[in-house]
């Protein structure tokens, strides 16, 4: 049998493969992936924005071997572990929340669970505010928040949600407004929502500043700003989903909420903050985390060998001043794209290295998710590993990681007008 033969009879139908004939990595160096067959690509999906600083990257590497070579890979948050702690007072610090505290979790579902649950305790209450198009994880109460049918495979929900709008804007029904009268339109939807469809005691609104699964969506700066305010009136936490936003990739600001002008109650994060390693986790305010009034441990939330690696990559991070890359790199892949003269290209949007391609039916706005497949297919024909994704998987998704150079953005530029030239 094959691998992929394998693959299907003892791992689950719904957990989805990439191309007709599927890939597997087996190494890696810089942004630059090989496959089993021997042929290299550059990877412009970095691991679902996992591999923010790349593969084989030495700093990363000699962290985690030196503590391997303790022989310590695990103690649980039973014990101290020091770079859990230094971890925690650098992020705490970064987050901009006063007097914040943090939790650390193994992926960004479970991060995204420990804060529903936090704000729900906090609260008494079980009632959630989420984003129309949203994706926040594949757990019980984290699908129930989610705002994508292809994602949410239940209505059955530890949680009572009503979904606002705000986070889509392409193909909504505020789409032509100006930025101003989107966000009062979407103001006003929010303001509603609370008094029609709750009980007016609601827990939190969560929300991702840029929706990753969504289509890689980019509401007006200060949208959440906005609702923030009215958040205020009601007592109502505001948790900012930065499992894909984070750690600089957007360009702009080290948080993807920094655009909307307000600090949260609570951040998510995962995926880049390990480079590859399993770890995510929540900072809140003290009050917020504190409220749980059960014992609770974590076994392998924020274990020795993630914590050093994550140290490590934060450190890489601010050493080379990433983020200034991805504002850089951004620009130019998004101008590149923008030029790009195709009937089949209905939208370009995207932040620092955060960029989706929305593919249309030529001519209208029709979703054409054979044309993404075909561009995704392309693009691996050339060479370049992309993401696809959006609510009709018509969004082609680039998320290089943030050390990608301007050569390299030109290469895959190069790949992607070929791939949708051949449309």
């Amino acid at each position: 049998m094959t691998l992929v033969e394998r693959h299907r009879a003892v791992l689950p139908n719904w957990l989805a493969l990439y191309y007709a004939d599927p890939l597997e990595i087996v190494s890696g160096h810089g942004r630059r992936v090989t496959d089993s067959t021997g042929r290299g690509y550059l990877d412009f999906f970095a691991g679902i924005l996992t591999n923010a600083i790349g593969y084989d990257v030495p700093e990363i590497s000699d962290a985690v071997r030196k503590q391997l070579d303790s022989g310590i890979l695990h103690t649980s948050t039973l014990y101290l572990i020091r770079a859990q702690v230094e971890l925690a007072e650098r992020i705490a610090a970064l987050s901009g929340i006063p007097d914040a505290k943090v939790f650390f979790t193994n992926s960004g579902t479970e991060a995204n669970e420990t804060a529903l649950m936090l704000a729900t305790q906090y609260r008494r209450s079980n009632q959630v505010l989420a984003l129309r198009n949203s994706y926040h994880g594949r757990a019980f109460a984290t699908v129930g928040v989610t705002g994508n049918r292809g994602w949410s495979a239940s209505s059955l929900s530890p949680v009572r949600v009503a979904h606002v709008h705000g986070g889509y804007r392409y193909r909504g029904p505020f789409a032509a407004l100006s930025d101003a009268d989107y966000i009062k339109a979407c103001v006003d939807d929010l303001r509603e929502v609370i008094q029609t469809m709750t009980a007016g005691d609601v827990a939190c609104l969560i929300v991702e500043p840029i929706q990753g699964v969504g289509g890689f969506t980019v509401p007006p700066d200060g949208l959440y700003g906005a609702f923030a305010e009215v958040l205020a009136e009601h007592g109502i936490l505001l948790i900012s989903d930065e499992v894909q936003t984070g750690w600089g990739r957007t360009g702009e600001h080290f948080w993807g909420i920094g655009a909307h002008g307000v600090v949260p109650d609570m951040m998510t994060f995962a995926k880049g903050l390990g480079n590859g390693l399993a770890i995510g986790g929540v900072v809140a305010r003290a009050e917020v985390m504190d409220c749980l009034t059960a014992n609770s441990i974590s076994t392998f939330g924020g274990n020795p060998v993630a914590t050093v690696g994550a140290m490590a990559v934060l450190d890489y991070i601010a050493e080379h001043d990433l983020q200034a890359n991805a504002r850089e790199q951004g620009a130019r892949l998004l101008a590149g794209l923008r030029s790009v003269a195709s009937p089949w290209i209905g939208d370009v949007r995207g932040k620092g290295l955060m960029v989706g391609v929305e593919l249309v039916r030529p001519g209208g706005t029709e979703p054409a998710p054979d044309a993404a497949v075909a561009v995704l297919e392309g693009c691996r024909s050339r060479g370049l590993l992309v993401g696809k994704g959006g609510l009709h998987n018509n969004v082609i998704r680039l998320a290089p990681p943030m050390t990608v150079t301007a050569d390299e953005v030109d290469e895959a530029l190069d790949a992607l007008r070929g791939a949708v030239e051949a449309l």
